[in-house]
């Protein structure tokens, strides 16, 4: 510990890029609890001359509200404090999904088991780095089904801004990290037929989540906004796709890197869902469709919110409707189904990533 300070400038010679002038000047600050590093925005720039990036985390307010998950230094997160469980927003009543049952999702040994995870590092074609996939656990929540016939599965939590857990969805891989036929679910199916079947009287809390019509109500990633509130974001139809966009693009280490959304499917891009991104700039990835169906249906959609909310600016990628063939139309393939064909670490380098980066702010 140093003193009454939690949170303070790493005193190693360790360097990292500048968020603002791109040198390797970046001092980052330090959790002294747990020896690790603060999100890559919080540190300050060794120019201080020519560039004086400082980016204070008690000045900013993280200091009140560090709730981290890590990958080898595990910490649970905290409960978000709300008035009521049950939240009225303006189209249904919201119900939580369980904290407890959400926490069961987090535990530490599980991602040894985690096929998604255990592929990201040594099974696809260019496995990332330990440090990256430990960020993206901690970044989105990722966690793990640890038992039953779906043990190794991988759970992606549909968190709300306000850190309140919507929906969680269960995922079944391959070696390669393509879902497995019938690989997917959502967790309070599973523990509906798992009451079911042991004919269990339901807790009190599933009894009224069950009673709500929508589940997914909020975005993968959402409560990710405030964390990065002046990044622009990348919007794509499935949390898999956004996870694999985080790895290929970068994470967010500066206030110009994208931070990856995901809506559900392609009927989840509407106006209760996006309006959360008032005041942000979003670049939209449709998935491949035949005739460019999905394309069409999500820019018209998003010119109809734009009449609502002006101040979101919508910015449609048209790299896959180009390049892609008729085949992979048909397939509906993603983005994340081309990015997997390159080594992210020269596609981080490369003029396609670099053009996103370089104008977005």
């Amino acid at each position: 510990m140093n003193g009454k300070y939690r949170f303070i400038l790493d005193k190693s010679s360790k360097k990292f890029f500048c968020n603002w002038c791109k040198s390797q000047t970046l001092v980052r600050y330090l959790d002294t609890q747990t020896g690790d590093y603060l999100p890559p925005e919080f540190g300050r720039c060794d120019k201080e001359v020519k560039c004086g990036y400082h980016l204070n985390p008690y000045i900013e307010g993280y200091s009140k509200q560090v709730t981290s998950l890590e990958y080898t230094n595990y910490q649970i997160p905290q409960k978000p404090v709300r008035v009521n469980q049950k939240e009225q927003t303006q189209t249904q009543e919201v119900i939580l999904f369980d904290w407890d049952s959400f926490l069961e999702t987090l535990v530490k040994n599980g991602y040894t088991e985690n096929n998604f995870i255990q592929n990201l590092l040594q099974n696809v074609p260019f496995p990332f780095l330990k440090e990256d996939v430990a960020e993206v656990i901690k970044l989105y929540r990722l966690g793990t089904i640890t038992k039953g016939y779906r043990r190794g599965a991988t759970t992606f939590p549909f968190i709300d801004s306000e850190g309140g857990v919507r929906a969680i969805q269960v995922k079944q891989f391959d070696n390669l990290n393509h879902t497995l036929p019938r690989g997917t679910d959502f967790l309070h199916s599973m523990l509906h037929r798992e009451y079911d079947l042991k004919k269990i009287e339901y807790p009190n809390w599933l009894k009224e989540y069950l009673t709500q019509d929508k589940k997914v109500s909020c975005l993968f990633g959402e409560h990710l906004l405030k964390m990065f509130p002046q990044n622009p974001i990348a919007l794509v139809e499935a949390p898999k796709t956004a996870i694999y966009g985080t790895l290929y693009f970068g994470l967010p280490h500066s206030y110009h890197d994208l931070v990856w959304l995901a809506v559900y499917n392609k009927s989840s891009f509407s106006f209760e869902k996006l309006r959360s991104l008032r005041g942000r700039n979003v670049l939209v990835f449709p998935d491949l469709s035949q005739h460019g169906k999905t394309f069409k249906e999500w820019n018209d959609k998003a010119e109809n919110i734009k009449k609502q909310y002006p101040d979101i600016k919508f910015s449609f990628s048209d790299f896959l409707e180009k390049r892609a063939i008729e085949e992979d139309k048909i397939k509906g393939l993603d983005l994340a189904d081309y990015l997997i064909k390159y080594d992210w670490r020269l596609f981080r380098e490369s003029p396609f990533c670099n053009t996103f980066l370089n104008n977005l702010g």
